[in-house]
């Protein structure tokens, strides 16, 4: 069983992108769905035999080179993502945050995005085929996820669930 959908929308993703200056539906919905097609919404945090970490299975490798290549030249958006890290554990196993904090690794997923310099889709609010073919773009490098994949673990696990708690 992984994170409540609107639990994870509401106490983690949607504050760490509105202290990002980024928050929008469609951010806080592709965040989300991006959550729920790589770990299942948390179900695990990191997958046997493979290096990716958290709820957003985040390699060591695209780690760094988001610091690398994009944050390096975004001074302020850096200190506002490094400002969500923890003060010493950061400093001495980095990618550990990736699966410990919640808020640094929806920043670093975010991050992830915008690295390309393309501004999010507009107009995609809660479609899950337009987050699904953002999320292949944009996110997911290798080729064993589709953006089919993607759809049904947005509406298995995101819209059912935020569905249910309105009625």
């Amino acid at each position: 069983m992984g994170i409540c959908a609107r639990e994870l929308r509401h106490l983690v993703i949607r504050p760490t992108l509105k202290h990002l200056n980024l928050w929008s539906p469609t951010a806080e919905n592709l965040l989300l769905g991006t959550a729920a097609q790589e770990s299942g919404l948390g179900a695990h945090l990191k997958m046997d035999n493979q290096r990716a970490l958290g709820i957003y299975q985040i390699t060591p490798r695209m780690h760094r080179s988001v610091w690398d290549k994009f944050l390096a030249r975004q001074p302020e958006l850096a200190s506002k993502v490094r400002g969500l890290a923890s003060q010493h554990e950061f400093l001495q196993h980095p990618h550990a945050e990736l699966a410990t904090n919640l808020s640094y690794a929806t920043a670093m997923a975010m991050m992830i995005y915008l690295r390309n310099g393309k501004p999010l889709p507009t107009g995609t609010g809660d479609d899950p085929a337009r987050l699904g073919r953002c999320w292949r773009n944009h996110f997911h490098s290798s080729p064993a996820g589709t953006i089919d994949d993607f759809v049904h673990h947005y509406n298995d696990l995101v819209m059912e669930k935020v569905e249910s708690r309105t009625n």
